[in-house]
């Protein structure tokens, strides 16, 4: 890839928060017509590493009867405004007007939204008629990587073009108490909601420099993760192997990665990986012989902010950038697919 300039990178996130106590409180009274299940799993809420979390709504929504149309049209309001206030933050922090975007990268997986939300909130924030769209879904967590590449490969592409990526993810409103499936009660101890967005060119000055990226998949692999469509709304799918599958399988994926870069993982001062939960953090780490706790950052923003998908890996570069980028570093992502994306940062 020819070099891509970060040029900004911001991140947002809703107005509530709960804390994880008050979930599991809450959580307890909601699950009493299951409380075996619940007395089976409720010790997630203690051991997720998670303190508190941001909503896109009050925590007495969740206790409603939601179904497709309500959960969606809260998909729809809250990500208009969380589109919003991370795209606008990036465009101003890499010093430009909305006009002077090109185009557009927008992933979000936790709802459905058609027109797609850069549509919605493009005329307002100022965004060109003229303006490139790219809207991706499916890519669940893996789209915070996967996604920022994409722009970057547009904008290496077409030199001097400067593409605004944006990930909105509210993960909430997919949480459920009408089923006995485990996962819906781990996803209510992990999910919490948020929004990232940056800008990269060519041009300028930016925080970091992409210079490449790839991805792995796994064949037959398609039940790990995901989403299930029901009449009450998305029904996630975990499977509970996913930390041993990370354990296996990721040194492979990233040697892979790093060797179509002709690279090798001694040559990366650090990860920067999505914190989908504490027991996958602690996968990453026994899979590619890092030291106990070398991922802090990636525990630090789980413990603020739970999972929220995609955006989650950017709030973690967010922190990175802040204390200051190795050489190199390599961002990676799970996904539905199963797959792992990865890009290839470098120190300005």
């Amino acid at each position: 890839m020819h070099p891509v300039q970060l040029l900004s990178l911001a991140t947002a996130l809703p107005p509530y928060r709960v804390r994880q106590e008050e979930a599991k409180a809450r959580g307890r009274e909601l699950f009493a017509g299951r409380k075996a299940l619940y007395d089976r799993l409720s010790g997630v809420f203690d051991n997720a590493g998670i303190a508190e979390r941001a909503l896109v709504a009050p925590i007495d929504w969740y206790s409603g009867d939601q179904g497709w149309e309500s959960r969606n049209r809260l998909y729809l309001d809250a990500s208009e405004k969380l589109f919003e206030g991370a795209a606008t933050s990036a465009i101003a922090a890499a010093g430009l007007s909305p006009a002077d975007i090109d185009g557009v990268i927008t992933v979000s997986t936790t709802g459905i939204a058609t027109p797609s939300l850069e549509a919605r909130a493009g005329p307002r924030m100022g965004l060109r008629q003229s303006l490139r769209r790219v809207p991706v879904f499916g890519l669940g967590c893996a789209g915070g990587v996967s996604g920022l590449a994409t722009a970057a490969r547009l904008a290496a592409a077409e030199p001097g073009t400067k593409w605004l990526f944006v990930t909105v993810e509210t993960c909430s409103i997919s949480i459920r108490l009408d089923t006995d499936d485990p996962a819906a009660l781990v996803a209510t101890a992990l999910f919490g909601d948020g929004a990232a967005a940056a800008v990269v060119s060519t041009e300028g000055k930016g925080r970091a420099v992409i210079t490449g990226a790839g991805e792995r998949q796994w064949p037959d692999t398609l039940s790990i993760m995901g989403w299930r469509v029901e009449d009450q709304g998305l029904a996630v799918v975990f499977d509970r192997a996913i930390p041993s599958f990370v354990t296996a399988e990721l040194a492979g994926a990233v040697d892979g990665i790093l060797g179509d870069l002709h690279l090798t993982r001694a040559h990366i001062g650090r990860l920067c990986s999505h914190p989908g939960g504490a027991k996958v953090i602690t996968a990453i780490e026994e899979a590619l012989d890092l030291e106990p706790g070398a991922l802090d950052l990636e525990r630090e923003v789980l413990h603020d902010h739970g999972n929220m998908s995609a955006p989650t890996v950017c709030f973690v570069l967010d922190r990175l950038l802040a204390r200051g980028l190795p050489e190199r570093t390599l961002m990676t992502a799970f996904g539905p697919g199963f797959t792992c994306a990865g890009m290839l940062l470098e120190r300005a």
